[in-house]
């Protein structure tokens, strides 16, 4: 009878997503390590479930078969792998880095690169779906890299996630996951100015929404959206918009350097920038409804 084989994980971000991933990895029976941070979500869950934390990144290396980094972006993803007692001065020969994060692929190679030649191996796995998502196991995942490393690692991905994908070499996980997020947020920035000019136009919000549900603007992004397009104290998205520029500004830098076509790009990414000014970068994106309606002058009456 085949047994299945538990790892010694790192996990560097335990953060909405990476908590419900290291929660899944215990329930698995992996042993699991995360990397001391003020950023990290309450680990009392994680530790009860047998979790230890260290506190420095290469001390998280030196302990563990595969490091796992869930972090906000490149820089953080660089300084983890790179910086002072960082994941390259412990990596022990044959381990493994998988990227979870959302990063720059043209780093995301650079990095590959620095893993490979300390006697390491590589993977970028972005995720997509939502914090819920993460905790029941079900993540979508987008995987660059060797496709026989990612059948060795694909038991380990399968304890957080549903649907893995191989997206192609090293760095295609992370090109993919930023056309996914382009087109998810473009959509929903869309339907955001569409639904604020249907308010001053006089549409009702049900109409506008039952009208683009049975035609042309269904799907996730309007179903995302209509809670607050029907009321605007709905229950958000929890995603910032703050994370939603960060991620446009990485996309519009891929099409930059492929080069792309990029104009809508850069309206989006405008309407974003619009949205963290007026409302913060720690407003969801779906808030994005309400600040597109309060913008210009007050509707005219009949």
């Amino acid at each position: 009878m085949e047994t299945t084989r538990t790892w010694r994980v790192g996990l560097a971000g335990v953060g909405l997503m990476g908590h419900g991933i290291a929660r899944n990895l215990l329930r698995r029976g992996h042993t699991l390590r995360v990397l001391a941070h003020p950023g990290n979500q309450p680990l009392d869950e994680l530790l009860q479930g047998g979790a230890t934390v260290v506190d420095t990144a290469q001390a998280l290396a030196d302990v563990s078969e595969v490091i796992l980094l869930c972090v906000t972006g490149t820089p953080e993803v660089e300084a983890v792998l790179t910086g002072p007692a960082g994941v390259l001065q412990g990596l022990r020969p044959g381990s493994t880095v998988i990227d979870c994060s959302t990063a720059v692929p043209g780093s995301t190679l650079r990095m590959a690169a620095l893993v490979t030649a300390a006697g390491g191996r590589f993977l970028d796995a972005p995720m997509t779906r939502t914090a819920q998502h993460a905790h029941a196991g079900t993540l979508n995942l987008l995987v660059g890299g060797d496709a026989g490393l990612l059948a060795e690692m694909r038991p380990l991905l399968s304890a957080f996630a549903e649907n893995i994908t191989h997206a192609g070499p090293v760095g295609a996980g992370h090109r993919l996951k930023l056309l996914h997020n382009f087109v998810s947020l473009g959509s929903m920035a869309l339907l955001a100015e569409a639904a604020a000019c249907a308010v001053r136009g006089g549409i009702a919000p049900e109409v506008l929404v039952d009208v683009l549900a049975s035609g042309g603007g269904a799907g996730v992004a309007l179903e995302r959206l209509r809670p607050v397009i029907l009321d605007p104290a709905g229950p958000p998205m929890p995603f910032a918009m703050g994370n939603a520029l960060k991620d446009l500004r990485y996309y519009l830098a891929m099409a930059e350097a492929v080069p792309t076509p990029h104009a809508i790009a850069e309206a989006v990414l405008a309407t974003y920038d619009m949205g963290v000014v007026q409302a913060g970068a720690q407003a969801m994106v779906t808030e994005l409804v309400a600040e597109l309606t309060r913008m210009g002058p007050a509707p005219s009456a009949g």
